[in-house]
C-alpha cells in the first residue's frame, strides 16, 4: 500500500468510500445552484482579489477582511507559507497529515517529527516544548489531529503559540476538521493577539466540496501575509470556488445540523468497532482512527469498502485504520463487513 492519501477511487473499485472525511450530509442544495450559476460567468477571469468571497467569510467568521488570503485549497496555502518563510528548521508532530511534510520538503531545511505516541492515544503535551527551541522557525498542528481525532483546548494552544512566539517560531494552525467539533474554542480568536500565527481553513470538508479546491488562512501579521500572497498564483480561486464560497459562508444552520448528526454516527461506530474488538482512539470530529489485528484494508476494498490504511504515517504502522463519519446505514455496513473480517 503507497497511497499517500484516501480517496483513490480512480484505481479501485469503490462502492463506499470511508477513507475521506467529508460531511456525510452531503453538498447543501444552495451551493449547487451556486456553482451551476457560476458556469454562466465562466467567459470572465474570476475576482483576482475575491472581495465578494472575502466579505462573507470575514462575516461569516468574524474576522477582519485584510486577515484573509484565499487558496486552491488548503494544501497550495500550506505551500506558500513555506516558499514565503523559507524555514531551516520545521517541527511536526506525528502521526499527522501528510500535506505538511509534503510542504516543507519544497525547501532544503530540516525537519523534526515528534512523535505523540500511542501510549497517551497520540495528544500532543507539553513535553513538545523540548523540541520547539530559538532554532527552529516553522510548526505544524492541526486541530483537530488528522488522523488521530484528537484536539485541543483553548489552555494548550495558548501556551504553545506563546512559547513559540518568545522563540520566534511560526506556526500553522490547520483547523479544516474544526467545524465538525460542534462549537468550543477556534484559534480565529487569537489571529489579531499572536503575529506568529497563521490559522489555515476550509470548505472542504464541512461542505463536502474536495473537487471545488477552497482553503483560506487568517493571518494578523500584515508583512507575513504579504510575504504569503506573493507565493500564490494569480486567479488561484475559480470561478466556481468564489461562487461556492459565498454560498457556504451562509450555510451556519448546515454547520450547526453536520455537528450534531457526525456526534451521534461517532458515537455509535466507535461503540461498534469497540465492540467487535478494535481499539478505538477518542475522536471529536467525523473521522476514527481504530487498530485491528484483522487484514481490515484488502478485505474490506474486495467488498467495494474504501478506508484509510494508516500504515504509511508517521508514527503508526500497520494494523491502524481510519475511517470516515458516514451515514447510519454505511455505517452499519462498514461494522457488518469489518465483523466479518475480523471474524475469519
Amino acid at each position: 500500500m503507497t497511497a499517500i492519501h484516501g480517496g483513490d477511487i480512480y484505481r479501485n473499485r469503490v462502492e463506499i468510500d470511508f477513507s475521506v472525511n467529508v460531511n456525510p450530509l452531503g453538498i447543501p442544495e444552495t451551493v449547487k445552484k451556486a456553482m451551476h450559476k457560476a458556469v454562466e460567468v465562466c467567459g470572465h477571469y474570476p475576482d483576482i482579489n475575491n472581495d465578494r468571497l472575502k466579505q462573507e467569510v470575514s462575516r461569516m467568521k468574524h474576522v477582519p477582511e485584510e486577515y484573509l488570503l484565499f487558496g486552491n485549497g488548503a494544501s497550495e496555502l500550506f505551500m506558500a507559507i513555506v516558499h514565503a518563510v523559507r524555514p531551516e528548521k520545521t517541527v511536526i508532530p506525528v502521526p499527522s497529515f501528510y500535506g505538511y511534510e509534503y510542504a516543507a520538503n519544497c525547501q532544503d531545511g530540516e525537519i523534526v517529527y515528534w512523535e505523540t505516541g500511542r501510549e497517551n492515544g497520540f495528544r500532543l503535551t507539553e513535553e513538545i516544548y523540548g523540541v520547539l527551541t530559538e532554532g527552529v522557525d516553522l510548526l505544524f498542528l492541526a486541530n483537530p489531529n488528522n488522523p488521530t481525532g484528537g484536539r485541543m483546548d483553548r489552555g494548550m494552544v495558548r501556551g504553545l503559540l506563546r512559547h513559540c512566539r518568545d522563540k520566534g517560531i511560526y506556526v500553522v494552525m490547520d483547523e479544516c476538521f474544526i467545524e465538525f467539533c460542534g462549537g468550543g474554542y477556534s484559534a480565529a480568536a487569537d489571529v489579531g493577539r499572536f503575529d506568529n500565527l497563521i490559522l489555515v481553513k476550509a470548505f472542504t470538508k464541512i461542505f463536502s466540496v474536495p473537487g471545488v479546491r477552497l482553503g483560506y488562512l487568517l493571518c494578523g501579521n500584515r508583512e507575513l501575509r504579504e510575504r504569503i500572497k506573493r507565493q500564490l498564483p494569480e486567479w488561484n480561486v475559480s470561478c466556481f470556488a468564489q461562487a461556492a464560497g459565498c454560498a457556504c459562508a451562509l450555510e451556519t444552520e448546515f454547520e450547526t445540523a453536520t455537528a450534531g448528526y457526525v456526534k451521534r454516527e461517532r458515537q455509535f461506530l466507535e461503540k461498534g468497532l469497540g465492540g467487535i474488538g478494535c481499539q478505538v482512539f477518542p475522536s471529536e470530529t467525523n473521522f476514527i482512527l481504530f487498530y485491528s489485528e484483522a487484514p481490515v484494508y484488502g478485505e474490506l476494498l474486495n467488498r467495494g469498502i474504501l478506508v484509510r490504511n494508516c500504515g504509511n504515517f508517521r508514527g503508526l504502522g500497520p494494523g491502524f485504520y481510519r475511517v470516515a463519519v458516514k451515514t447510519r446505514k454505511e455505517n452499519e455496513i462498514l461494522l457488518r463487513e469489518i465483523e466479518r473480517v475480523a471474524g475469519g
